[in-house]
């Protein structure tokens, strides 16, 4: 079972508020800060709901006293929670300077779509808060005018005959592969440093001689 002092450790590891954990956790804020000062003592169901966002995060615990990191790992999400989660993990990332982010075939309708269109506002929004803070490189298909991140990114144009839907997001040490069917969306997501940092050459070699700057776009 959790301690408040591994709570409290598996928080700070992922530099994350209790507003963050609360959101991840589908909880209150007030409700972790009530767990952590000692003033509540959770259910095994609350406790459950907070391990398992910190497993999603990739956290382990160790007996009573203990946590660590995972490294490469693999996690599958779907449907609109699961990509959410994803988008998420993003704007985290997105929090620290000079921060890269790479896009490979972004698909605009399909985000829209799997993440909801005021979800997807809302997340625009505070990532625009973020832009001076970030890079985000998104290549799309050739002739693609539906450019839904063009305050806070940079899009570049891919040949139509080398486009396919194969998703790729790479950020903060991970890779992340999105598959879209009709019925939902399924994301693995990789955790292995050395992986993102290959495919992220990869990406700047497509970026830099393959795709197209997109005239008007930063």
């Amino acid at each position: 079972m959790l301690t408040i002092e591994q709570i409290r450790a598996a928080r700070a590891l992922l530099d994350w508020s209790q507003q963050d954990l609360a959101e991840y956790a589908d909880l209150s804020q007030t409700g972790i800060a009530r767990i952590e000062n000692g003033t509540n003592k959770p259910n095994s169901k609350t406790l459950n709901k907070i391990e398992t966002a910190f497993d999603r995060a990739d956290i382990e615990f160790i007996g009573t006293t203990g946590l660590r990191k995972r490294d490469g790992t693999i996690k599958t999400l779907s449907g609109t929670q699961g990509f959410r989660e994803v988008m998420n993990e993003i704007y985290d990332f997105a929090k620290n300077d000079d921060a890269e982010i790479c896009l490979f075939n972004g698909l605009p309708n399909l985000f829209i779509k799997w993440l909801e269109p005021d979800w997807y506002d809302m997340h625009s929004k505070r990532m625009g808060k973020l832009q001076n803070n970030f890079k985000l490189k998104i290549i799309v298909k050739e002739k693609e005018t539906n450019l839904i991140a063009g305050s806070f990114a940079e899009y570049r144009y891919f040949p139509e005959n080398l486009f396919h839907e194969q998703v790729f997001y790479c950020y903060n040490g991970k890779l992340a592969i999105l598959n879209f069917t009709e019925d939902s969306v399924y994301i693995n997501v990789l955790t292995e440093q050395k992986t993102a940092d290959s495919f992220a050459v990869l990406f700047n070699v497509a970026w830099d001689h393959v795709a197209v700057k997109i005239e008007g776009n930063a």
